[in-house]
């Protein structure tokens, strides 16, 4: 009998196995299949912080989900549809989080007594009712795998290692993906090594081949594409649009990028791109430790360059002085913190939003500047052009949040025509500007910014250094009159920035609510679905999301006291929220997760129905 073919709206798919089983590279694959398609997409990677984990246990488990659907989506999703273990650990972990009624996919192979044990079974799952309410397909894929490359007279072992290329073959048949794209991808990654390349593309297809072949599934599904403006489209995560978004920045400032960073999860992969991009004007300098990487960005700032450093929340800690020292120099810099679960060494390769103090705050003395926070992978390519224009109009540091899951996860991305950009102007001084034609560094214009003299430059010699500055000439000063002076002009520049700030827009379609979602950075997605299901219940919820954390937009404080509720989602224990109380004086609520993972729109959606439905103040 013919398979019947199904038009799905939307799926989430996780796969999971051991480390080692390439399920990263499986679901990246089926990825940038699903892109190719024209579907929207989220992507949730997840992985242990160790390097290897113990085989077969559930700390060692990797995974990968994707949520694709023919409309606009926000998030990877919240519990999979359809869940490939490749061994019991795999099982073990991600069982709790999939569908009732969900499709596992389970390599039945791995189901031995040892590895059943390995992770608490004392039967096998697969057979033993614990699965009933799911749809089980308990395949032998290691073994299928083994036979379909047997003519490449691989070790046993190095046959194994295909199986995860059968899923995928398995999944690009059951989901009506094009084989095509990752033939041409094990091509080129595989090129130098054939009997690799070969081996895995033959499992990759006998996959795809047994989809077609066996009776096992009564279904194959389409998704249809979703509807998107006219341009040309990519699969991007959060890093590589941040790296995209620096070298953008710089080419619109007409400067060389030098980008300083010491090696860090989940930030690393920013000077992995950036240290591809040699032949367009960007030095990467690989430091030996995070004071050096900060000192190095901030020498070649001072030196004419567009200075950038990357790091996570342990590294920002480092950082610190090196970055009140620009805010004393009021030397633009770029400074980008990857944040992932703390405190300490914490959950290195899990997501947190925790790092919102420690940017605003975490500096000696009297250090303002500015903060922006990146809502999603693509947007993370605005959100540093802004960051470069604000750094470089202002002479100030700036900090940029992103985190783990908008660093790894991945989305469409409609790529900009640069010619039409802002050019951004440095505006560096070439002339003195002192009465008596000396050149004074800390002459203010009508934005508070000093003017920025490239070392070297005749007539335009100056000082620098750490100790406070004298107003106008830059020498240094004792005098606590002048080192007041300079404390309220470098909070009243920062201050300033507002007038640069677009007003905090609100998402009301009906007009009627009394209940505001305000989130930052990567809560937009949860926040954006969650908003969905509550309206799609007929009830009024309004929606708002800050880019800019310091200085806040100009109207937050009215938008703020315009509802009856306001509440913020965040993966801290409420840092915005303290904020936004201490500031505005608005009794603002806090909705707080704190687990490594980004928030359930599932979970949030009944909370704001709660809040609605209470009506009183």
């Amino acid at each position: 009998m013919p398979v019947q073919v199904q038009t799905l709206d939307r799926v989430v798919i996780r796969f999971a196995g051991d480390s080692g089983d390439g399920m990263q590279l499986t679901g990246d694959r089926f990825t940038s299949d699903t892109a190719n398609i024209g579907n929207d997409f989220a992507t949730l990677p997840n992985f242990p912080a160790e390097i290897r984990a113990p085989q077969g246990t559930v700390a060692g488990v990797s995974s990968f989900q994707l949520h694709f659907a023919g409309n606009d989506i926000k998030t990877p999703g919240d519990k999979p549809d359809v869940l490939v273990a490749m061994n019991p650990a795999a099982l073990r972990a991600n069982l709790g989080d999939l569908k009732r009624g969900g499709v596992v996919i389970a390599d039945a192979h791995e189901f031995t007594k040892r590895s059943l044990a390995k992770v608490g079974y004392t039967s096998d799952p697969l057979t033993d009712g614990t699965l009933e309410d799911y749809q089980v397909h308990a395949l032998d894929l290691t073994g299928m795998t083994v036979a379909s490359v047997e003519q490449f007279k691989l070790g046993r072992k190095e046959a194994s290692r295909a199986k995860n290329m059968y899923a995928l073959g398995l999944l690009t048949w059951l989901y009506s993906r094009p084989v095509a794209h990752t033939l041409d991808f094990l091509d080129r990654k595989f090129g130098r090594r054939p009997e690799i390349r070969d081996s895995n593309k033959a499992a990759f297809l006998a996959g795809h081949a047994f989809g077609e072949t066996t009776e096992t599934f009564a279904h194959r599904f389409e998704i249809p594409a979703a509807p998107a403006p006219a341009g040309t489209y990519r699969q991007i995560t959060g890093n590589k649009a941040l790296a995209l978004g620096l070298m953008t920045g710089a080419v619109l400032a007409d400067l060389p990028l030098f980008l300083g960073a010491y090696p860090i999860t989940p930030a690393s992969d920013v000077l992995h791109e950036l240290s591809r991009a040699k032949d367009h004007g960007v030095t990467t300098f690989q430091a030996e430790d995070e004071i050096a990487a900060a000192g190095a960005a901030l020498g070649a700032s001072y030196a004419g360059a567009l200075g950038v450093t990357t790091t996570s929340g342990p590294g920002m800690a480092l950082k610190s002085e090196t970055i009140s020292l620009a805010v004393m120099l009021e030397q633009p810099l770029v400074v980008c913190d990857i944040q992932r679960a703390g405190p300490a060494t914490g959950m290195p390769t899990k997501t947190e939003q925790a790092d919102l103090f420690q940017a605003l705050y975490g500096r000696h003395g009297e250090a303002p500047l500015p903060v922006l926070a990146a809502q999603s992978p693509s947007d993370c390519f605005a959100t540093a052009i802004e960051a470069v224009r604000i750094a470089l109009r202002y002479r100030t540091p700036v900090i940029v949040l992103s985190d783990g899951y908008i660093a790894n996860g991945a989305e469409p991305w409609l790529v900009p025509d640069v010619a039409e950009l802002e050019p951004i102007d440095p505006e560096f001084a070439t002339e003195p500007n002192g009465p008596d034609g000396s050149f004074l560094p800390y002459l203010r214009d009508e934005r508070l910014a000093r003017p920025l003299a490239l070392p070297g430059t005749p007539g335009l010699e100056h000082r620098i250094g750490g100790i406070e500055k004298a107003d106008g000439t830059g020498n240094v000063s004792y005098d606590p009159a002048n080192h007041e002076r300079m404390v309220a002009l470098r909070q009243a520049k920062i201050d300033g920035i507002v007038a640069d700030v677009p007003d905090l827009a609100v998402d009301d379609p009906s007009g009627a609510a009394d209940v505001l979602v305000l989130g930052w950075g990567s809560t937009w997605g949860p926040i954006g679905a969650a908003a969905t299901r509550v309206r799609a219940t007929g009830r009024a919820v309004a929606t708002a999301h800050l880019r800019h954390l310091n200085p806040l937009p100009a109207n937050t404080g009215d938008v703020l006291r315009a509802y009856r509720r306001v509440i913020v989602p965040e993966m801290n224990l409420g840092q915005l929220t303290m904020l936004l109380r201490a500031k505005y004086l608005v009794d603002v609520a806090s909705y707080t997760r704190v687990r490594g993972l980004p928030i359930s729109p599932a979970e949030l959606a009944p909370h704001l129905i709660d809040l609605i439905d209470a009506k009183e103040v």
